[in-house]
């Protein structure tokens, strides 16, 4: 038995950094998915350079997604393309399951048994104290504290279930496994029978990690705002919010995780917390004056 850590890139190369040496020693071969285009469509140069993790470099497996996914819808004008605003998140959605998708084409190393694990970038599990010889579940589920700007700036109002895996010979696509619902369902439920997404054979694994959100400069920020899933509403709601580098400052953020689908997410503050290094993985605690910058260290 062992573990393929999947992940998407693009442009996270701290999250990489931290992510390979908190996971190496667990890990047989963490493989790494990079487009040529955002999530809003966008076209983008390559940003994975693997000689910045050298010492990784016999684990990585890393892909280039060339195309955009065939269903993508674009509307044409005066010989030039465009997207609606009522396509614009469908889209989103599209590209980001082509993207973990094509994943599916890199695990000929891996076996049946196998696990496989998917997280965005920033989503680390905490595999210590695991036992996977003796895990009978169908799908695991990391349930996994969520930060902002800092490691440390802990966002209390959700509980974040970011990382989720199963066995290979479990697998139907990455994007059916990113779906799939963070809730154990009674075997007695009828709707569970024909479910893609709801399952009882689940295992939630409490104290499961850490997802790392927008450890980035406000500028690097503003770029993955403007090129991720709900970069429609940031864009729409952009002008009325206050700006990155003052939200970071006083510790804050504006999005609203509660909020209702038909409703925009970046509309109310929210004030982060500070937690103490106990609440980190081994390999910050140790390298603490390496990160110091991404650290809030106010007492």
């Amino acid at each position: 038995m062992r573990i393929f850590d999947c992940t998407t890139f693009f442009n996270e190369n701290l999250m990489l950094e931290v992510r390979f040496n908190i996971l190496n020693k667990y890990v047989e071969k963490f493989i790494v998915a990079e487009a040529k285009y955002s999530h809003s469509g966008e076209k983008k140069k390559l940003n994975f350079d693997i000689n910045k993790f050298s010492e990784f470099k016999k684990k990585i497996i890393y892909i280039v997604i060339d195309n955009e996914p065939d269903d993508v819808v674009y509307q044409k004008k005066d010989n030039s393309k465009f997207e609606k605003k009522e396509d614009m998140r469908t889209n989103s959605i599209k590209r980001i399951a082509h993207q973990r998708n094509k994943i599916m084409d890199y695990l000929s190393e891996a076996d049946d048994e196998d696990f496989i694990f998917y997280s965005d970038n920033d989503e680390i599990p905490n595999l210590e104290n695991l036992n996977f010889e003796n895990i009978q579940n169908k799908i695991l589920i990391f349930k996994q504290k969520l930060f902002y700007y800092k490691f440390n700036l802990y966002c209390d109002r959700v509980d974040w279930h970011g990382t989720k895996g199963c066995k290979k010979k479990e697998l139907i696509s990455f994007d059916w496994l990113r779906e799939i619902k963070p809730k154990k369902y009674s075997t007695f439920r009828f709707d569970i029978i024909f479910s893609k997404t709801k399952y009882s054979n689940i295992k939630v694994i409490q104290n499961g990690g850490w997802h790392f959100s927008q450890l980035k400069t406000p500028e690097d920020i503003e770029i993955k705002l403007l090129n991720q899933e709900h970069h429609d509403e940031y864009r729409l709601a952009r002008k009325n919010l206050p700006k990155i580098e003052d939200l970071v400052k006083r510790k804050t953020i504006i999005y609203d995780h509660k909020a209702k689908s038909s409703d925009y997410k970046f509309s109310k503050e929210f004030k982060l917390k500070t937690l103490s290094m106990n609440h980190m993985p081994l390999f910050l605690k140790q390298n603490e004056k390496k990160y110091h910058e991404w650290f809030d260290l106010e007492k």
